[in-house]
């Protein structure tokens, strides 16, 4: 497209972006019903006037299902000795809080709010359904990527009918994953390896720079639900004995 660089300045209202895309425990067939564990925990840390991007990237031991089934390395390229040698949760979360406090996003101490930053994913799964004790900086404004992505197209697209003469809907859009969210964007194909969550986070910031280049403004739209829980939870959040097993397909 002719308006790729051509730049819109728009006033955004925050300061700073987190693009985190987490990667999880997972094993062929199973879904949110199952309990998935962090295992990598990667963000890209976007500030208006900055030229470069400063990044967090940790690997997260699974402590209930600890060993990796061979469908999740290949889907990921997470190894085994990678989250072993890592640490869990807890601890991850209190590193990267350290790198929010080195950045000037949260005070150190109170881990109160210095700036107005936003958490920025592709598709509402990464804070709704994967991280499970929201620490404080977590909670708050999370914008959806993908969903930015389609509506900036549905409104850039020349206009045609929605419906034919007889009343028939335009068939249904698939949501576009971030290879075609690229695309959407002309921007260059994906970088680096899909479902690393580093490379997937890193070409995210690409597409949040790209909307902002063109005018977009940067806007939360997913809702998160702090107290959020699941069917294999127990009271206190551990996971139920039933849900104990690891799947086999």
């Amino acid at each position: 497209m002719n308006n790729q660089r051509r730049a819109v300045k728009v006033h955004q209202p925050y300061d700073a972006f987190l693009v985190l895309d987490v990667e999880a425990t997972c094993f062929q067939g199973t879904g949110f019903d199952w309990p998935n564990e962090i295992i990598e925990w990667p963000v890209c840390l976007l500030s208006w006037g900055e030229k470069e991007v400063a990044e967090f990237r940790s690997f997260v031991r699974p402590s209930w299902c600890p060993k990796l089934s061979p469908f999740c390395t290949s889907l990921t390229g997470i190894t085994q000795e990678q989250v072993d040698g890592a640490p869990f949760f807890p601890e991850v979360a209190r590193r990267f809080s350290t790198f929010l406090a080195q950045h000037g996003l949260i005070h150190p101490e109170t881990g109160e709010r210095l700036v107005r930053f936003c958490w920025c994913t592709d598709g509402p799964f990464d804070v709704r359904d994967f991280v499970i004790s929201l620490p404080l900086w977590l909670r708050g404004d999370v914008m959806d990527v993908r969903k930015v992505v389609s509506a900036w197209s549905e409104f850039s697209r020349p206009h045609t009918p929605k419906a034919s003469s007889r009343g028939a809907a335009l068939p249904r859009r698939k949501s576009p994953n971030i290879e075609n969210q690229l695309r959407c964007l002309d921007l260059s194909p994906f970088e680096g390896r899909q479902h690393s969550g580093i490379d997937d986070s890193r070409n995210i910031a690409r597409i949040i720079i790209e909307l902002a280049r063109r005018g977009v403004s940067m806007v939360p739209n997913t809702h998160i639900q702090p107290g959020r829980r699941w069917p294999w939870m127990g009271k206190s959040g551990q996971i139920l004995e039933e849900y104990c097993f690891t799947p086999h397909h």
